[in-house]
């Protein structure tokens, strides 16, 4: 593709990138908030709500390694179009959903969906974004938060005005919809432009023995981590507080909302220098200061601990992603090695929801899963130290010397 070509296509391309990534956090954001409707209809303790977004994660984390070979094997188009299908379809099952049963299969179904999608976008990103990599990943990013602000903040309106949190969950299918009208009209680029790499492309290769692939994935799956909690439990422990349903959800679109202010403005900071350290401190810090709040005054500032948390997790996610991907020079590389890294940090991720519902259980309380979050985040400050870009080539020496 000329690069003539790839800048009158930019807008369409950048519009659906925003579009499918809305798309991606509505069948899990969209849970919490409806919580209290959902236990009305259907018994659940507090472990077995936590499945509900543990096990979409973990699917996830499992599809992620697929991802990549499915690309590979049905073309980048046409792996994000079934994807976006397969998600649409998930939601749009939960109309007529009447157990717990029905809510974690639709929810894994829509996690292997989303899992394709997130491990063949940045490899898409990377190839027609080269020199905008973290700006870009920034929008796509932020699209993701947004879809998860949008859910939150709508579902239990959209539940009231329809009569129910069936057609509530089942409503995002139209999202899904729009979404993959949008990815077909700009299939022309897409499958043009892939053809155009095939005889350059890299072959699949295994990270698993190169000891800072793994150091990217926990230091992302920790990280995420945070996001699944927060996504999963915010709510109800603020209903618990004596909240109505429909503040709990505000809250927590205010939080994602901050997500995506921070999702556009630290990937932006960190563009100015290729050591990205320094942000991702600064998120870091925001992070540890706002499970800090939830702990010890969570009714006296809560917009403000929902605003530290929603800036830090919001930049964390994005800058995650751009560590791993500065790794690796070629596009395909960098798209493997963030599937990858996905891969193993929603596998991590996938079991604090579960472990933040069992202390709930046993103790009565989400304090202590805060207290844990806040020094699993501490830790992380530590992983950072290590992230000097002048290593960076070593650690793939012999990947970089063949790409």
């Amino acid at each position: 593709m000329t690069r003539t070509s790839q800048t009158s296509s930019r807008a369409p391309l950048i519009l659906a990138l925003v579009l499918v990534g809305l798309n991606l956090r509505p069948s899990m954001a969209a849970i919490g908030p409806l919580l209290t409707s959902i236990r009305g209809s259907i018994p659940l303790s507090y472990t077995l709500v936590s499945l509900l977004t543990m096990l979409p994660v973990l699917a996830m984390g499992f599809a992620m390694f697929r991802g990549a070979r499915l690309a590979a094997r049905w073309g980048e188009h046409r792996a994000i179009a079934v994807s976006l299908l397969v998600i649409g379809l998930a939601s749009l099952a939960r109309l007529y959903a009447s157990s717990a049963l029905d809510l974690i299969l639709s929810a894994v179904v829509a996690g292997a969906g989303i899992a394709v999608i997130q491990s063949v976008m940045p490899g898409i990103i990377k190839s027609r974004f080269p020199d905008a990599v973290a700006l870009l990943m920034g929008v796509y990013v932020t699209a993701i938060m947004g879809g998860a602000a949008l859910s939150a903040s709508v579902s239990p309106f959209i539940g009231a005005w329809l009569g129910g949190w069936q057609h509530a969950l089942a409503a995002w299918a139209a999202l899904a919809a729009v979404a993959l009208a949008a990815w077909y009209a700009i299939r022309g680029d897409i499958v043009s432009f892939s053809a155009g790499e095939q005889a350059a492309r890299a072959p699949s290769e295994s990270f698993s023995s190169r000891p800072r692939a793994w150091l990217l994935g926990i230091f992302f799956g920790l990280g995420t981590a945070s996001y699944t909690c927060v996504l999963a439990w915010l709510p109800p422990f603020y209903v618990e507080q004596g909240w109505q349903d429909t503040h709990a959800g505000l809250l927590l679109a205010y939080l994602t909302s901050m997500e995506v202010v921070s999702g556009l403005v630290t990937p932006a900071l960190a563009s100015r220098s290729l050591d990205r350290r320094p942000v991702l401190l600064l998120v870091l810090a925001s992070v540890i200061l706002g499970f800090t709040g939830l702990i010890l005054a969570p009714i006296v500032y809560p917009i403000v601990w929902a605003g530290l948390l929603g800036f830090g997790i919001g930049g964390l996610f994005p800058m995650s992603l751009i560590v791993a991907m500065d790794h690796m020079d070629a596009p395909r590389r960098a798209g493997q090695l963030t599937a990858f890294v996905q891969g193993v940090g929603y596998l991590i991720a996938a079991m604090s929801p579960l472990i933040a519902g069992y202390i709930k259980d046993v103790s009565s309380s989400f304090t202590q899963a805060w207290l844990l979050l806040a020094l699993v985040s501490a830790g992380m400050l530590g992983m950072v130290v290590r992230f000097r870009p002048a290593e960076y080539p070593r650690h793939f020496a012999v990947q970089a010397g063949r790409a």
